[in-house]
């Protein structure tokens, strides 16, 4: 692992385990309705930059995830179609998994819960217009 200046070892170890299960929890997102996937990215990312620079890149550079960490770094804000694209992914999910509920009334209250508390963290990331660079 990468020695950022100033950086303590034991520091370095734990943000790159917190920046690893954030990372962790993101990809979950992807697939389960209610977990936000940007939110656990950027903070992946965030831990990546002090704890690890070749991981950091390697997230920066990522064909699914770099975008969305780019311009949250550069402009901290996230891209109109970003934004959309995640909470209609998230509906999506939470749509099929409603479904797939509908006859357990006690867990298909938890997803739409967890579904609703995804989209308003999502919704309060600020947001940019697609044609800004």
């Amino acid at each position: 692992m990468s020695s950022p200046e100033g950086t303590p070892r034991a520091v370095r170890w734990l943000l790159w385990l917190a920046g690893t299960v954030s990372l962790g929890l993101g990809i979950v997102g992807v697939v389960l309705p209610g977990l936000p996937t940007t939110p656990f990215v950027l903070l992946a990312a965030a831990c990546y930059a002090k704890a690890s620079p070749r991981l950091h890149g390697w997230l920066r550079g990522h064909r699914f995830f770099g975008p969305m960490v780019r311009d949250w770094e550069e402009h901290r804000s996230l891209r109109k179609r970003t934004k959309r694209f995640a909470q209609l992914t998230m509906l999506v999910m939470v749509s099929l998994s409603a479904w797939g509920l509908r006859d357990r009334p006690v867990l298909l209250g938890v997803v739409l819960v967890a579904a609703a508390i995804g989209v308003w963290v999502v919704a309060r990331i600020p947001t940019r217009p697609d044609r800004q660079a």
